[in-house]
């Protein structure tokens, strides 16, 4: 994808403090990183991950914390290394991309922070290791992503080692701030705690929204889509479906972010549309 130049004192980056806790992902749910955590517990130490993820999550509903912010320049924090200049690149897009949404809808609009850490952060949802994954803590309103993920999204997840898939993952994360401006990650939580029952079904529809808001994002930028990106976008949905991660071990009435078939069909929604009501349809509740 042949995103633009973007200005770095335009967009909201800083570098995060360390951490070594499990927080939640996107609108106040497990990130996908959490699911690799609690497969490779069950293989290599026999434990039940559908119980691991229960304990991360409430891990997560902790007091929360503060992220640390440094005194580097946002160019100088973009210029780090090739896969923390294209998150920056993407967060400008995606900036540009739903402000003039939010515009139309009559719903104020605010950017998000894209916060840069190496090994662990404190976040204001908690404290975590770079083996959650990237996520998205509503509480500061931050995309908190460990770089070196990309490598394992591509050697462990076979996602594959194109850019879009990277891309990829900064729209998921970016949909979830979407979410938590419109309300609608309040509400969905507020709808898990009066029916905790409900709360993994509710906690898919969220994933599979921000995958369409991730779509969105592409479609809406579609002169900037190179052959082959639509491609690399599905491999990676694909990857990081909750049946394809678990291979199994976990049943379907515990997955947390959808199947990988589930996952794909969300992304290709938003990315054929292009329209982010379309997406709205994926949580309406029943």
């Amino acid at each position: 994808m042949r995103l633009n130049p973007f200005n770095p004192d335009s967009i909201n980056v800083r570098r995060s403090g360390g951490g070594g806790g499990f927080p939640g992902g996107g609108g106040g749910q497990l990130g996908c990183g959490a699911i690799v955590v609690a497969l490779i517990a069950a293989l290599v130490f026999g434990i039940d991950p559908a119980q691991m993820l229960g304990s991360m999550e409430d891990v997560q509903q902790g007091a929360p914390t503060q992220p640390q912010a440094g005194n580097e320049s946002a160019a100088e924090i973009c210029d780090d290394n090739q896969y923390a200049t294209e998150a920056c690149s993407a967060l400008a897009s995606l900036d540009q991309t739903w402000a003039p949404i939010f515009q139309q809808a009559g719903i104020a609009f605010e950017k998000p922070y894209l916060s840069f850490y190496s090994g662990g952060t404190d976040s204001g949802c908690g404290s975590a290791t770079s083996a959650v994954g990237p996520f998205y803590c509503p509480s500061d309103q931050s995309i908190y992503i460990d770089t070196s993920f990309y490598d394992q999204l591509n050697r462990d997840l076979g996602a594959g080692p194109g850019d879009f898939a990277r891309y990829y993952v900064i729209a998921h994360e970016y949909g979830h701030h979407v979410q938590n401006l419109t309300g609608i990650a309040a509400q969905i939580s507020s709808v898990q705690r009066q029916n905790p029952g409900a709360a993994n079904r509710l906690s898919v529809l969220m994933e599979l929204q921000a995958d369409c808001y991730a779509g969105v994002w592409a479609g809406k930028n579609r002169n900037l889509i190179e052959p082959g990106d639509f491609e690399e976008g599905m491999q990676a949905a694909s990857a990081i479906g909750d049946d394809t991660l678990t291979a199994g071990r976990v049943s379907s009435e515990n997955f947390t972010h959808g199947t990988s078939a589930q996952r794909m069909q969300a992304l290709r929604l938003g990315m054929e549309s292009g329209d982010d009501t379309q997406c709205d349809r994926i949580v309406e509740l029943r």
